[in-house]
């Protein structure tokens, strides 16, 4: 724990994180309120933390910052120890090595089709090109669900989206409802095919069993609008960060063209510096202090984890690039018993995209006079992204590849 002032040394600071000053660049906002008030109060009553030391104890300190925080199911990241513990086994082992890696040949296919649909030598406009289909495509692949699903979950995610960034219970409950309409029909079908069901992870999901006895269908749709909700937005945004960096830093987009097998760790860094995870939410389960705020039972944190990594104390100049950082005071993934059990899947996914595009390519460069877009709390990263890429210089006796070339279908 670290050490504390006296407690409540001051009044808080009022905070929006929704307000137009901080909308306009939120990465900014938290550096600022992080050197003037590493613990913030908004008017929903909630405390924000902004510091790294401050974010990483309620991470560790389960005991003390409760993950359970919401009313609905929320399987396993909504759950404490014990109840958390016997679930988060059952998610961990959809993301082992022998899961993971021998799904590298359909994320480098799906990868590789996307990339050599954009132009080159013309505006791409990465989030919609590349990014969010990137993103829906391989999280489809990898849990076995029909393409005729990929369209209703795009056109899903941009309503989501939406309810979201509007703060409307109502639509943000009726998408909620949809989104487990489209899993438990697709369960359903499953149970109906019995032993001829495709032999994937959403099947093999159907079969586990908690305290000796099946998991539930909330359990299940929980766990799939888990994977399927974060690992969309997350990874589209994600792509956008990394493509962004690479047009904006030549420097760096040079350095993983000489040593590509950097590019894991590289992305790490990119996404530390612009985070595509802005927050997550705990309560207070027993009286406290942080950063020399009492604390009581039921109190309300917003853990920002968009602000600790970009602290000065850990990582000085918070925006720059630099290999060879300690691996553990990077929160991108997290830490403690929540860290995300996917992490394994993001890493090879970025690091296969980023592998495609740069072989693809023999310069990645922002699209002149037209800024990029930034997302909105509570989402990270760019809504709107546009770049030139340059094609390779043909080989010698070879046939150019066209410009431009539309998107192949299996």
């Amino acid at each position: 724990m670290p050490a504390d002032h006296a407690a409540d040394p001051a009044p808080p600071a009022a905070w929006d994180p929704r307000s137009p000053a901080v909308l306009a660049d939120q990465v900014a906002a938290y550096d600022e309120m992080r050197g003037r008030c590493p613990v913030a109060h908004d008017e929903t009553g909630t405390w924000t933390l902004f510091r790294h030391a401050d974010v990483l104890r309620t991470a560790l300190d389960h005991e003390t910052f409760s993950n359970a925080v919401s009313s609905h199911v929320q399987v396993p990241n909504g759950m404490d120890p014990p109840e958390h513990t016997a679930f988060r086994a059952i998610v961990d082992r959809y993301y082992t090595p022998e899961v993971v890696a021998p799904f590298e040949p359909a994320c480098r296919a799906i990868a590789a089709r996307l990339v050599a649909g954009l132009p080159r030598g013309a505006r791409a406009a990465v989030m919609t090109e590349l990014a969010e289909p990137f993103a829906l495509q391989v999280q489809s692949a990898f849990l076995g669900w029909p393409r005729r699903l990929e369209e209703p979950l795009r056109a899903w995610t941009a309503r989501n989206r939406a309810a979201t960034l509007a703060r409307d219970p109502v639509a943000t409950a009726a998408v909620a409802d949809e989104f487990d309409g489209y899993i438990t029909q697709l369960l359903d079908e499953r149970r109906t095919l019995g032993d001829d069901a495709p032999d994937d992870l959403t099947t093999r999901l159907l079969h586990e069993t908690v305290h000796g006895r099946p998991l539930t269908d909330a359990e299940l749709v929980s766990i799939l609008r888990n994977w399927t909700v974060g690992e969309l937005g997350t990874i589209a945004a994600s792509v956008g960060i990394v493509v962004h960096l690479l047009a904006t830093r030549p420097d760096v987009q040079e350095a993983l063209r000489r040593y590509p097998m950097t590019i894991t760790e590289a992305t790490d860094e990119m996404l530390r510096i612009e985070p595509p995870f802005v927050a997550s939410r705990r309560v207070v389960a027993r009286p406290t202090t942080l950063a020399g705020r009492r604390l009581a039972p039921g109190d309300r944190l917003t853990a920002l984890w968009a602000s600790a990594n970009r602290d000065e104390d850990v990582f000085g100049d918070p925006d720059e690039f630099r290999l060879g950082r300690p691996a553990p005071d990077n929160l991108l993934y997290g830490a403690g018993i929540h860290v995300c059990p996917g992490a394994p899947l993001a890493r090879l996914e970025l690091r296969v995209l980023v592998e495609e595009l740069l072989a693809a390519t023999s310069r990645i460069e922002p699209w002149p006079d037209e800024p990029p877009t930034r997302a909105a709390y509570p989402a990270g990263g760019f809504t709107d992204l546009s770049v030139r890429l340059t094609a390779p210089a043909p080989t010698p006796g070879t046939v150019p590849a066209p410009a431009h070339r539309g998107a192949e279908h299996d």
